[in-house]
């Protein structure tokens, strides 16, 4: 499919509902308010041809952008490209997820995710804590960093509460997968869950709720999941 093509076909999938949805969560215009799960049914169309899904990150349409990110080889996407999708990502679930989850499957990973952690920018920096996250969740233990997660985690625990919004959403989700998925910080990373305690988010005026990071740890521990990884990160 051409990317006249897709387009017609994402417009005609939007409706108003979802859009309005998406509006409310933050998102900004241009959208036609698709569906993830229909999105996922035009990845099989898009994921053969790399350029296709380059370009339908540029036309800055945020459900053609969100298809990208479903369907780009993130080992064939450069450094640069990430950097402008960074810097195109103009709410947080384009941020979050889409850039954050392909960043996290990229040869430059760690490299990006430490440089957007430090910037100015608040779609920027809650990119690259998003980016850490998942790497965290599809990295073996023994390919990971501990001291710097560590480090991070001290970071956390001594600034949340004065970071940017989506930065402490980030943040505490940062947490988060720490104590899920690496056995050897699980515990420290519930204790920085402990003295971090609630983290306050303004979700604007949506339904949308901060996960308590002790109470979700404690999910997964309950289930005998810490440890366990994902295969990907890119959703």
């Amino acid at each position: 499919m051409t990317l006249e093509e897709m387009m017609k076909k994402l417009e005609e999938l939007g409706n108003e509902q979802t859009k309005n949805t998406y509006l409310r969560h933050g998102a900004k215009e241009p959208l036609f308010g698709v569906k993830i799960g229909d999105l996922k049914k035009l990845v099989k169309y898009v994921k053969k041809d790399h350029e296709l899904a380059l370009a339908l990150y540029e036309t800055g349409n945020h459900d053609a952008m969100y298809l990208a990110g479903l369907s780009v080889d993130p080992k064939k996407i450069s450094k640069e490209t990430l950097q402008t999708w960074v810097e195109k990502a103009n709410w947080y679930m384009v941020a979050e997820y889409t850039v954050a989850g392909v960043a996290a499957e990229s040869k430059y990973a760690l490299e990006l995710a430490r440089e957007w952690m430090k910037s100015e920018s608040e779609m920027i920096a809650t990119c690259g804590w998003s980016t850490y996250s998942n790497y965290i969740s599809i990295t073996p233990d023994e390919k990971l960093d501990l001291d710097e997660i560590r480090s991070l985690l001290k970071q956390v625990k001594n600034t949340i509460h004065e970071e940017k919004n989506r930065v402490r959403y980030t943040m505490n989700t940062f947490v988060i997968a720490v104590g899920a998925y690496i056995q050897e910080l699980s515990d420290e990373a519930k204790q920085v869950a402990e003295k971090i305690g609630k983290v306050h988010v303004d979700v604007g005026q949506t339904a949308c709720k901060v996960p308590l990071a002790t109470e979700y740890i404690k999910k997964i521990e309950d289930k005998g999941k810490i440890g366990a990884k994902k295969k990907t990160c890119i959703c």
